[in-house]
């Protein structure tokens, strides 16, 4: 085999990439089913964040007291390039926190876990094929 087998590291390693961003996102996901907290929150303001391409990302600041009595105002993780009446600043939403942990929250309507679950099948997929390709190529040598 010659020095072809090193372009298969490319997409080899934009796979284990995505897999694992989609893995962490689930594993957070499912922590805050397991242990997360309800409560009622307000949304304060939006935190605006653009990319190299000047493309412009709003997340969501969600303001909401913990069940010890701790004021919390945190920035979703997830940014939307428009942002409707319903997460507009004021507006009522509900949050799922971690007691332990309240900046590990996630907005209802907001944070959806569609993202996560397609970046773990394309880095599954890149990555099963990618080692099938390269397992194919050394077995028929």
């Amino acid at each position: 085999m010659e020095r072809e087998w090193l372009f298969s590291l490319i997409p080899l390693t934009i796979g284990v990439v995505f897999l694992a961003f989609g893995v962490y996102g689930l594993r957070r996901a499912a922590v805050l089913d397991r242990v997360g907290v309800e409560a009622e929150a307000r949304i304060v303001r939006h935190e605006v964040r653009r990319d190299e391409e000047k493309a412009t990302y709003h997340h969501p600041v969600a303001a909401w007291t913990t069940e010890d009595g701790r004021a919390c105002a945190y920035s979703s993780r997830l940014g939307r390039s428009a942002v409707g009446a319903r997460f507009g600043v004021g507006a009522r939403v509900k949050v799922r926190y971690d007691p332990d942990a309240p900046q590990r929250f996630e907005i209802e309507g907001w944070d959806t876990r569609t993202l996560d679950r397609l970046f773990t099948v394309l880095g599954s997929v890149f990555t099963a094929g990618t080692v099938t390709v390269l397992l194919v190529r050394l077995l028929t040598l």
